[in-house]
């Protein structure tokens, strides 16, 4: 047997008001269409419906899907029928399609593989994914007989106050047979308020042919409409996320405000504080510490790290090493074992050298620091002419005196020093410390002869 999957990612989403098409928006990490394609169990074929801002969709699909992905565009929104209707044409040689909505983050892999063994070993036409949510509000009913037997699917615009009453909803997830459907796909007709193809009559079509549903829980089956639901999502997935990370072993102080993407990786044994981020791919070993209010992404954390109150970017933090709080490690940052960058440091596309210590108020840019260096407060790397940037170089064992600029390219040699207040524009050689400041000056009187020319 054969098996594939539609997922319809063509839709407006006018509710968003957004320039943005609404399977790209994100909810803890992933695009709403990143999230479903990753729930798809294994399939011969995956088919995405794009429309409104179709390269950009189409985009997203290729990065989530798999990497023979069939991407089927519908140039004109005219009902879910017609979207599957044209996914059709690639559906030669598949005997099972699952039919699964773009904007339904929450559907997991167990769920839609449960979906399609039941309507396989059923031998039914199709097989519907319902629900029975506390407010079935939006979404269409599944009407039935005294038996229990489905009988129709009514959208809500099309429902009277008889079919509103009904709380259990159609989903919009389905397994169809594929000879039956493209049968069932070629009767459709836009005879409803919408004035479009629904998916749903096709359903009804296939009653005769044997139709079956799986109930599902109503939370896994949340669809998104608007910003509102998008941030409910994005709630239930971050608590999700939480879980899994605690019952493995990561210690999370306060779930309610640690926010963890889908594809970071945390070690059992780490530490998450409060109003802790962690987004992209960003990786964290075991036994660090990062938090509270710290935002990393993209960035490595190795074992034993602690980071506080700090924004790390596209960074690399070694085994031991300590930022923050209050630093900005930018896109190349990289602090070796036993590193620091502390409070109010910034550092771009430069190393810090394994046990060195930038303690504060400094600019490191485009610089290599050896080991041992120390780098006093208030030190500036000029890394920059108004045309090119250029780097610094800091030996070993190097020390930077307080208020230093360093005009790059400059190299400080191993063991050298820089006397506080200097602007260092040559290179200094190992051992040797390089001092440029005028000579202090006293003016024995100022002050008096100053308050005199104020008086008169």
């Amino acid at each position: 047997m054969t098996t594939a999957a539609v997922v319809l990612a063509a839709g407006q989403g006018v509710r968003f008001n957004s320039a943005l098409p609404k399977v790209l928006h994100e909810a803890a990490g992933r695009p709403l269409l990143g999230w479903v394609l990753r729930a798809l169990p294994p399939l011969d074929r995956v088919v995405v419906v794009v429309g409104r801002e179709a390269s950009a969709v189409r985009a997203a699909a290729a990065h989530w899907g798999p990497d023979d992905l069939v991407v089927i565009e519908q140039p004109q929104q005219r009902g879910t029928g017609h979207a599957v209707r044209l996914a059709a044409d690639a559906l030669d040689g598949i005997d099972t399609v699952l039919v699964v909505p773009g904007d339904t983050p929450l559907l997991d892999e167990k769920l839609l593989a449960g979906l399609l063994d039941r309507h396989v070993t059923s031998g039914a036409a199709a097989t519907l994914l319902t629900a029975t949510p506390a407010d079935p509000s939006g979404y269409g009913r599944i009407q039935r007989d005294a038996g229990g037997d489905m009988v129709g699917i009514v959208e809500h615009r099309d429902a009277d106050a008889a079919d509103l009453a009904i709380r259990e909803i159609n989903t919009s997830v389905y397994a169809f047979q594929t000879g039956p459907l493209r049968t069932a796909l070629e009767r459709l007709t836009t005879d409803n308020e919408q004035g479009e193809e629904y998916l749903t009559d096709a359903v009804v079509e296939l009653l005769g042919s044997g139709v079956n549903s799986v109930q599902a829980p109503a939370e896994a089956t949340d669809g998104v409409n608007d910003r509102a639901q998008l941030a409910a999502v994005a709630q239930l997935l971050r608590r999700r996320i939480l879980h899994d990370l605690m019952v493995t072993g990561v210690t999370v102080i306060d779930p309610a405000t640690t926010y963890v993407d889908a594809d970071v990786s945390v070690a059992a044994d780490a530490i998450l504080l409060p109003g802790t981020h962690l987004q992209g791919r960003t990786r964290v070993a075991p036994g660090a510490v990062i938090g509270p209010n710290s935002r990393l992404v993209d960035t490595v954390v190795e074992r034993d790290a602690q980071i506080s109150y700090s924004v790390l970017l596209e960074a690399s933090v070694g085994v031991g090493a300590s930022v923050g709080p209050f630093a900005y490690l930018r896109p190349g940052a990289r602090l070796e074992r036993n590193a620091k960058a502390g409070t109010f440091v910034e550092v771009k596309n430069s190393t810090v050298g394994e046990g060195s210590k930038v303690p504060h108020l400094s600019y490191i840019g485009d610089t290599t620091i050896g080991r041992g260096a120390n780098v006093g407060a208030a030190t500036v790397t000029v890394n920059y002419d108004g045309y090119d940037k250029h780097r610094t170089v800091i030996g070993d064992g190097a020390r930077i005196g307080s208020d230093t600029m360093l005009v790059a390219p400059v190299t400080v040699g191993h063991d050298a020093y820089t006397g506080a207040g200097s602007v260092i524009t040559s290179d200094v050689p190992p051992g040797a410390l390089a001092v440029e400041r005028a000579q202090q000056r006293i003016v024995e009187g100022y002050a008096e002869r100053r308050r005199r020319r104020h008086e008169s």
